[in-house]
Order: structure tokens, then sequence, then C-alpha cells
């Protein structure tokens, strides 16, 4: 029998099933916890300021439905989509859906427990990515052979194409924040529409430079 040398062990273990859902369960903790971390102390989210502005607006007002409706569904064609890529979208499936959607989802349920503690918000997360681990694996199983590109070009542009239209939230969010925030985001997105450039990307630049200009 041939004895394996210890990065050959570790590249088989790296390559089973099992250890794939492992590395979702701890990354989905983390992230989950990332944002009980931002609900208790302001700070720890694993999202973009546009998505995490979603979650603040909910908070403030008691609406998740635009944090929940946007972010769960990147989370549910994220889980779709890495199947049949082989690749999974950390940041669509897990800091976007398990980081903003699935929160959303409990606070607006008024489920508590999630977020009573750090370890309960841990707990929570590692159930979250058992659950989408093993999604993935048994879509990954079921798949037909050839089907491996099917659908992809689809699932893969949808989030693209929503992402285009943020623009005009990030500038609400912004000059909720902040006036010179909001004004930066405002000229931020006229150049990039005048560059022909996405305006979500001018919006967050913006309101970036303007406002740390000013505080």
């Amino acid at each position: 029998m041939e004895n394996k040398t210890f990065m050959q062990k570790f590249d088989d273990f790296m390559m089973k099933d099992s250890t794939f859902i492992l590395l979702v369960m701890g990354a989905a903790a983390a992230i989950f916890s990332g944002t009980f971390m931002f609900i208790k102390f302001g700070t720890g989210a694993f999202n973009d300021i546009s998505i995490v502005a979603m979650l603040t607006d909910g908070m403030s007002s008691g609406d998740y439905a635009a944090a929940a409706g946007f972010a769960a569904g990147f989370l549910i064609a994220r889980v779709l989509e890495g199947p049949l890529v082989g690749l999974m979208d950390i940041g669509g499936s897990l800091m976007t859906g398990v980081g903003i959607g699935i929160p959303a989802v409990f606070l607006s349920m008024g489920w508590k427990f999630p977020f009573s503690n750090f370890f309960s918000a841990l707990l929570v997360g590692a159930v979250i990515g058992i659950v989408i681990g093993l999604a993935i694996i048994i879509i990954r199983k079921v798949v037909p052979e050839g089907m491996a590109v099917g659908g992809t070009s689809v699932m893969m542009g949808a989030g693209n194409a929503v992402g285009r239209y943020l623009a005009p939230l990030i500038i609400v969010a912004a000059t909720q924040y902040n006036v010179y925030a909001g004004i930066g985001a405002v000229v931020g997105a006229a150049i990039f529409y005048k560059w022909g450039k996405e305006m979500t990307g001018g919006a967050i630049l913006g309101a970036m430079i303007l406002g740390a200009i000013f505080l």
C-alpha cells in the first residue's frame, strides 16, 4: 500500500464532501455572528456598505422587506449556481444571504434567540451553514452529467443586473447618515452615469470621499 505524504492526505481531506460542509458551516457561523456584532455594537458585518444599509434601514423602520427580499434572493440563486459551476460565490451566498438576508427574515419574524448572545449567533450560523452545504452537495449529486453549465449565465447575471438599481438606495442611505456623504453620493453617481459606468460604484465612492473630507 502506497504511503501518502502529509500534503497528499491533506488534499484528500480537503476534497471530501464532508469537509466542504464543515468549511461552509464555519464561514456561515462567523458571518452570522458578525451580523450579530453589527446589530449589537454597530460594527462587524461582512458586507458592502450598500447591502448593510438595507439592514440598517430595516432596524430603524421595522420594515425588513428590502433586505430580506434582496439578500435572501441572492442566497437562493447562489446555492443553485454553486453546483452548476463548481464554485460557490461566498459574497452572494454567505456574506449577503447569511449575513443580511437570513438575519432580516429572523428580525422581521421577531425571533430574538439568534441574536440573544454571541454563542447563540455562532450556533444558528453553523446550523445555517450545514443546511447550505448539504443543499449544494445534494444538488451536485442529483444534477445529470452534461448539465454543468445549464442556466449558469442567467443566475450569474441576475445579481449583477439587480446591483445596477442600488444607486438610489445608496444615495438615500448616505443622505440619512450625513448631508455631505449624500451630496458626494449624488455627484459620484452623476459622474459615473456620464462616463457610462455603473452608478452604484460612483455613489459609493462619492459618499466615501466627501463624507471622509467633511466628517
